[in-house]
């Protein structure tokens, strides 16, 4: 059952309600060693953090940061936060200085809480160039505090200003006084062009959304829900946040290239993820099959195509599978597909809601065959992560984003574009009016700048409007369901489509270097560093043959003509890839331009 209260009290009502049962799952910077935090130290640890805010001098809708990867202090300092009324204003963790620098000054930023050292080097040297700026307190005990720093302290120490409660009636006022109009956090979108933008998020909004999504997710308190997504992305926050409210317990995973490992070493039962992840593991499972002997590669295509038709054929149209179509499933979901799933540490597998980007529906019926359950919505952070999303137990169609929650009106307007209202969606950006102005139509709905459709009750997307590609020749191209379509291949890594006001279709292609290294091993091509490998006429035909199999149900004018592999990955660190991997089109059009222009020439 779900507690429904304001988010500053959140956390104590569920330790009133489940005391010393689990409720965090975590590993300290730097440790292999999982533990565990109970509801009531969850709650004692936030009502700390909120008596320390108050010894700092914070006041009500005063604004602080969190500059860090994910880790337990995060959620202390969030709740705590919250249960003052402060603002708190997530960055990520791979943020650069320029990036912290701006948000500082436009958040009006007084305390930022950094994670380890990168950050708080880099909140270090910004310092002194954000007059707001009043302190900074440093997660990780490990990291070096500069000898000439007297504004930095250690979470530790921090958290001995408000150890014994000194202000715990004045919390509690504060709690009285908490109302659901106030900024609960201001996010920053992490912008494919131009600058980022303060995403006002209330309580209200939270509380709609909580709300919405319980009505329609079944995660429950006996859910082990792992933490991927960086909690400053909006869909990872909102879903950590139903999980709390639900009283499910939390496995906060710090590093992300340690998922997997993380995976199957907590047994989580749900988790968020983009389809990057997914995919990844579609291609690794596909290779290990591959490599498998001709029995066992029989039997897994035995078990998968009638895991497809129990759970593709029948459940996802609402339809009852026959008895011996269910006593099939059994068998071979026992024998077979359990395995699969065991490999990824997902031994009881609840939901795992995924968005962000385009999911293919060659992955989304993979994933859905061997047994676990994939919720593919839509959301931005302007609405608070749901916007809509399948519902377990419901039909559901392959390819589409779900059925709207209750309370979000989707309206499509101009140019197919989806256009939403309801108590989910901002208010609009911080110190953004005239924007604000732009992106609320006089009837009040939001322009989410996506195109899409309604169909039998369920929301399809198109390109984002601005993403559509017009080739020279006036045809559309839409470049994300091409990448999305070709990112399955497991040569692949990264992939760029190039095709506006060009004559055809053309990409950047960042291969997949260690499956392409076995695979020159194993085929006799000689290469002494990646760039050779990119060079190489047999390598680019086995690229080129690949590509054109995944292509070959779109029209002739879709398909990519001609592409070229890059020997190094598309980088935040190069400004080609926003925080949340998306890419930076503009960037790499100006990083690539030889490259491009090259493909073009006749």
């Amino acid at each position: 059952m779900q507690t429904q209260c304001h988010l500053s009290v959140l956390i104590h009502e569920q330790a009133k309600k489940y005391g010393s049962r689990p409720a965090l799952t975590f590993r300290n910077f730097g440790s292999l060693q999982w533990k565990m935090v109970s509801w009531d130290q969850f709650s004692m640890r936030v009502k700390q953090v909120s008596n320390a805010l108050l010894n700092l001098g914070l006041k009500p809708q005063d604004r602080i940061a969190v500059f860090s990867q994910n880790c337990i202090q995060y959620l202390y300092t969030d709740f705590g936060a919250y249960g003052v009324r402060v603002i708190s204003i997530p960055f990520y963790a791979t943020s650069s200085e320029q990036q912290i620098q701006y948000m500082v000054q436009d958040g009006g930023v007084k305390v930022i809480f950094v994670g380890e050292q990168e950050q708080y080097d880099k909140a270090h040297r910004i310092f002194a160039l954000c007059p707001t700026l009043e302190r900074i307190v440093v997660f990780d005990q490990s990291v070096r505090i500069s000898t000439h720093d007297p504004n930095a302290l250690y979470f530790s120490d921090f958290i001995k200003l408000g150890e014994k409660l000194p202000r715990q009636p004045e919390v509690e006022k504060l709690w009285s006084e908490a109302s659901m109009d106030d900024i609960c956090n201001i996010l920053y979108t992490s912008g494919t062009t131009g600058d980022s933008k303060g995403v006002m998020l209330s309580y209200k909004q939270y509380d709609a959304a909580l709300r919405s999504n319980a009505k329609c997710v079944p995660v429950t308190d006996k859910d082990r829900i792992i933490d991927f997504l960086p909690f400053t992305h909006i869909f990872e926050r909102g879903w950590a946040y139903l999980g709390l409210s639900v009283g499910a317990q939390l496995i906060i995973n710090t590093y992300p290239k340690e998922i997997q490992q993380s995976m199957r070493q907590t047994h989580p039962t749900s988790m968020s993820a983009v389809p990057r992840f997914w995919e990844k593991v579609y291609i690794a499972v596909k290779k290990k099959i591959e490599e498998s002997n001709p029995v066992e590669r029989k039997l897994f295509h035995y078990a998968l195509s009638v895991g497809r038709k129990h759970n593709i054929e029948y459940l996802s149209r609402g339809r009852r599978p026959p008895l011996t179509l269910r006593m099939e499933y059994a068998a071979v979901n026992k024998s077979v597909l359990s395995l699969v799933r065991k490999q990824l540490g997902l031994e009881h597998p609840n939901i795992f809601p995924t968005a962000g980007a385009t999911v293919s529906p060659e992955v989304e019926e993979f994933i859905h065959s061997i047994g676990i359950f994939m919720i593919v919505g839509y959301g931005l952070t302007e609405s608070l992560a749901t916007v809509s999303c399948d519902r377990k137990g419901e039909p559901y169609t392959i390819g589409s984003v779900g059925r709207p929650l209750d309370g979000i009106e989707i309206k499509i307007g101009e140019n197919n574009e989806i256009l939403l209202k309801g108590p989910t969606i901002t208010k609009g950006y911080f110190h953004r009016e005239e924007l604000n102005a732009k992106v609320f139509d006089p009837d009040g709905f939001f322009h989410t700048g996506d195109a899409g459709y309604l169909r039998d009750g369920e929301l399809y997307l198109e390109e984002r409007i601005k993403d559509l590609f017009k080739t020279s020749n006036g045809k559309y191209i839409a470049p994300q369901s091409l990448e999305a379509k070709l990112l399955v291949d497991k040569y692949i890594d990264q992939i760029a489509v190039i095709a506006d006001k060009r004559k055809f279709v053309s990409a950047l292609i960042v291969p997949e270097f260690r499956e392409l290294e076995e695979y020159a091993h194993d085929n006799g091509i000689p290469f002494e560093t990646r760039e050779d490998l990119c060079a190489n006429e047999k390598i680019n035909n086995l690229i080129r043959e690949r590509t054109e199999t995944l292509q070959q149900q779109l029209a002739s004018y879709e398909q990519i003509k001609r592409f070229t592999l890059i020997a190094h990955h598309f980088s935040m660190e190069n400004g080609e890839l926003t925080n949340t991997l998306k890419l930076k089109r503009n960037v790499i059009n100006k990083n690539f331009k030889d490259v491009i222009d090259k493909m073009y020439e006749e």
